[in-house]
């Protein structure tokens, strides 16, 4: 199956893409790699999931809020490149913002993973680091950036 049929089969849908926040593009290609600043749980201009896990937000919800930020991150890449140009998600980078003592966060990042390889399937196997942050912008619980390799124009 391709991707959007797989959005499809999991009742998914992508969300309508974000504008940068400040001087920078959403998306920067470089050869045949593409690299996806920052998405935060936004659906359609809504910011949602607000707060430090672990405190305002359960791992439920950030597990939610995770596949949110990868929903945005496909949404970016079909927009500016096309899922049938991706020849495979590399690396990932999760950020969070928790309460002092949570420490659940790989549980919460696999709600991208899991997004990734559900939409994606082999294509959306990959690397990923998990960063704990003092504050993220807007107060979102998490956010996550993404590097593809692209197939050559």
């Amino acid at each position: 199956m391709n991707a959007l049929e797989n959005l499809a089969r999991y009742e998914l849908s992508l969300p309508e893409t974000s504008t940068p926040g400040g001087s920078y593009v959403s998306v920067n290609i470089r050869g045949n790699m593409a690299f996806v600043a920052i998405q935060f749980p936004i659906r359609n201009g809504d910011y949602l999931y607000q707060g430090r896990l672990g405190d305002e937000i359960s791992i439920e919800q950030g597990y939610k809020a995770m596949e949110l930020c990868a929903l945005n991150v496909l949404a970016q890449v079909n927009m500016k490149i096309g899922f049938d140009n991706i020849i495979g998600l590399n690396h990932f980078d999760a950020y969070f913002q928790s309460g002092e003592n949570w420490d659940d966060s790989p549980i919460v990042v696999n709600g991208a993973s899991d997004l990734f390889v559900k939409v994606l399937e082999d294509r959306g196997r990959h690397s990923r680091a998990i960063l704990g942050v003092h504050k993220l912008p807007r107060n979102f619980c998490v956010g996550l950036t993404a590097t593809f390799t692209i197939m050559n124009e």
